[in-house]
């Protein structure tokens, strides 16, 4: 597995949204985006992250930022996400792990003293080159707008 790095370029993914409408890096050249990585939908610190980026999604898209978000949950699960919580960001449904895997977003976790391989939430902030500006380890999910703020200086 290849360890990214701010700076580097963005590695080039293809992905379906909760519409089934084909997303790809090269349609965000010319804007920075934050792509999020999350593990389940409708769970907590998941519902807590997407609802504080949608609360603060005016402000980001005036600072000329875009968002998405991906997930290993099926597109209707992310319909019923956007649904339940109005979300105005693009979901990715990534079930085969492909994009966690090439953005080093899945892999070995504890809980209870146990290991096993689920999604590791992380933020990349993607610069209008398409390089890696940015990326967040910890992310704070109650307050993830503020912090990818700080990150940007903005």
């Amino acid at each position: 597995m290849t360890i990214l790095k701010e700076g580097q370029t963005a590695p080039y993914f293809r992905g379906l949204d909760q519409n089934g409408n084909v997303v790809i890096l090269d349609q965000y050249k010319d804007k920075k985006v934050i792509l999020f990585f999350y593990p389940k939908d409708n769970t907590p610190g998941c519902t807590a992250e997407a609802c504080n980026l949608r609360d603060n999604y005016s402000d980001i898209m005036s600072k000329g930022l875009d968002i998405i978000g991906v997930s290993p949950d099926t597109e209707t699960s992310h319909i019923k996400f956007i649904e339940k919580y109005d979300l105005p960001f693009k979901l990715i449904s990534d079930p085969q792990k492909d994009i966690l895997k090439l953005y080093n977003a899945w892999g070995e976790k504890k809980l209870y003293g146990k290991t096993y391989d689920g999604v590791l939430r992380k933020t990349f902030i993607i610069d209008e080159e398409q390089k890696i500006e940015k990326i967040i380890e910890k992310v704070k999910t109650k307050d993830h707008t503020n912090q990818i703020f700080q990150e940007l200086k903005l």
